[in-house]
């Protein structure tokens, strides 16, 4: 399969890159500045726009600047919506201008779709939440919809709290609980919808090959822990206490705008991913974290 990605050298897209390679296919980054990009490895090429997609197979959209990379401004609140609506806008225009197009698009999105939702069970058809993170994901599954009316399945895949050893997550919070100062989140009864990296490439994968695969997909672990057992259980790997709360006033203060996204509940269930039989490899939070902190 010939792949286009955006989005290749993130966090996730770097995992999925070399997922793709490992199977064969042939893989395009698109970036803005494929001048620049690292020497690429067997199998993958750099693109720049305008990018002629007719040449692709399928296409994974996954770019987007970090949301918790910086403090929340207008201006980086800006550049996170423009990041991913503009981009996402761009392929489907390219998509309308070919003649001969790929036959799937496969888009992120993220469980920030559906805002602070308490104890709700949260599947693929529940409705959006109304916050800032909320608004950004129906505006970018709209982008990324328009393609279906040009005969292109789509599949977006509403990403979870990602945990991986080079980023996301778990590569913030290690560093303060290998110092015995981890601890739950707010009141740690908050949903925490996680799922390990290498489930997320699979899903995206199983989502380019499985013509079934359409619309919202969950990307996280069916086995989803509330944010105290979450910081337990890490702690419990990395042999340390994990008790000391963040007080949700603190991390306001500290981070903004974006604390209160951090002490949010959203008890999302992967109902569309376990109905087309897509196998977690790592349904459980223990196995997880010892997998990905065993010494490699």
């Amino acid at each position: 399969m010939n792949v286009l990605v955006t989005g290749g050298t993130g966090f996730v897209g770097h995992e999925l890159v070399k997922r793709l390679c490992a199977r064969d296919d042939q893989v395009t980054i698109l970036t803005r500045t494929p001048q620049a990009a690292r020497p690429a490895r067997a199998g993958v090429t750099y693109a720049g726009w305008p990018v002629d997609v007719a040449r692709f197979d399928a296409v994974v959209n996954l770019a987007g600047a970090g949301v918790a990379d910086r403090r929340w401004s207008a201006a980086y609140k800006a550049e996170i919506r423009s990041s991913r609506i503009d981009t996402t806008r761009q392929l489907v225009e390219a998509l309308a201008r070919s003649t001969t197009r790929p036959r799937v698009l496969v888009s992120a999105s993220a469980i920030g779709w559906y805002g602070d939702r308490g104890e709700e069970e949260l599947t693929e058809e529940s409705p959006p939440g109304t916050d800032f993170l909320a608004q950004l994901c129906v505006d970018w599954e709209a982008e990324a919809r328009r393609a279906e009316a040009l005969g292109v399945r789509v599949a977006i895949v509403r990403i979870g709290v990602v945990l991986g050893r080079a980023g996301g997550a778990l590569k913030q919070l290690l560093p303060i609980f290998r110092l015995g100062l981890g601890g739950p989140l707010g009141s740690g009864k908050a949903w925490f919808p996680w799922v390990h990296l290498d489930d997320v490439c699979s899903l995206i994968v199983h989502a380019l090959d499985d013509a079934r695969a359409r619309g919202a997909l969950n990307a996280v672990s069916p086995g989803i822990v509330r944010n105290k057992a979450f910081s337990a259980t890490l702690g419990r790997v990395l042999r340390r206490p994990a008790i000391l709360p963040a007080p949700p006033i603190a991390l306001r203060i500290v981070l903004g705008e974006i604390g209160s996204v951090l002490t949010a509940s959203q008890r999302v269930v992967p109902g569309r991913p376990l109905d087309l039989g897509f196998p977690f490899r790592f349904p459980v939070l223990e196995p997880a974290l010892r997998d990905l902190l065993a010494a490699r």
